[in-house]
């Protein structure tokens, strides 16, 4: 009975702490701004010093002075929409990571470098596309808002459908190696209820139903390739959460996987696709040609 009670009790916290973060997280995405560039600050941070802590389990020393320092010029970046900066803050950034090693790293060398840019990218640069993706607008759209509320429900379907479809039909493991409990069932269950779930968002804010489908697709594939990508570095570092930040959830890490990739992904999907169709001009002019 005890047992069944502690099971009761980490369920409940689990998803009190799910609904606080995600109520947070979608006031301070809804009010844009400075709300979320805060709220993805924190996150930053926060994952990065999980990342940093993962990697030294496995003898890496990535600094995370100079990833913190690349992430907020990265933040300013996507603040003040200066995309047209990122090529520069990304060539000094990687000066910088070699720098420190020279002046002030120490062994492994190659390794500490490799990572040091890596956790810039995976930890600052790729979640920073929310703010790039919220603020997109045209003629047809004022801003980015509804299509960020189809990636969070899209992702969102995706954990639920692949638990539950895998939980009650899942026999083929999906990544044994990497993730156990994963099923090739679970998954193509993710993925259905991911693009039923972009439909419906997508007749709310006036997308071709195609289009909606695509980017239920997009999102539900990386969403699930982002968890395996951090299950992987935690296997190879022989930990098993990134932190114990949120009760029931792990670490921000743990929590915010399957969006690391999914937003970038989303917002040049948008960009081209959508907001501005240059590139599917193109592509059909080109496919024309061809025939």
């Amino acid at each position: 009975m005890s047992d069944e009670i502690k099971g009761l009790n980490k369920n409940a916290t689990r998803m009190l702490v799910g609904f606080v973060l995600g109520a947070i997280v979608m006031g301070a995405i809804m009010l844009g701004g400075l709300a979320i560039l805060a709220m993805v600050l924190v996150i930053i941070i926060l994952g990065t010093n999980e990342y940093v802590k993962i990697l030294k389990h496995k003898g890496f020393f990535p600094s995370i002075k100079v990833m913190i320092l690349a992430e907020f010029a990265l933040a300013w970046v996507a603040y003040n929409q200066r995309f047209d900066l990122a090529a520069l803050v990304l060539t000094l950034c990687s000066a910088a990571s070699f720098m420190w090693v020279l002046f002030c790293g120490r062994q492994p060398y190659i390794a500490n470098v490799a990572t040091t840019l890596l956790g810039i990218i995976y930890c600052g640069w790729f979640p920073l596309h929310i703010i790039f993706l919220r603020n997109l607008n045209c003629e047809r759209y004022d801003s980015g808002l509804g299509f960020v509320v189809l990636m969070f429900t899209a992702i969102l379907l995706t954990d639920i459908g692949a638990y539950y479809i895998g939980r009650h039909f899942g026999k083929h493991k999906l990544s044994p190696v990497i993730s156990p409990n994963k099923t090739i069932e679970g998954s193509i269950g993710g993925i259905l209820f991911a693009v039923f779930g972009a439909l419906i968002i997508g007749f709310f804010i006036d997308l071709e139903w195609y289009m909606a489908i695509v980017a239920g697709l997009l999102c539900t594939v990386f969403a699930q390739i982002g968890d395996l990508a951090e299950s992987l570095v935690k296997r190879d570092a022989g930990v098993k959460d990134s932190g114990d930040a949120l009760p029931g959830h792990g670490g921000f890490l743990d929590r915010t996987d399957s969006f690391v990739f999914t937003i970038p992904i989303m917002y040049y999907f948008c960009y081209y696709f959508i907001f501005h169709n240059d590139i599917l001009v193109d592509f059909l002019k080109l496919f024309k040609g061809l025939f």
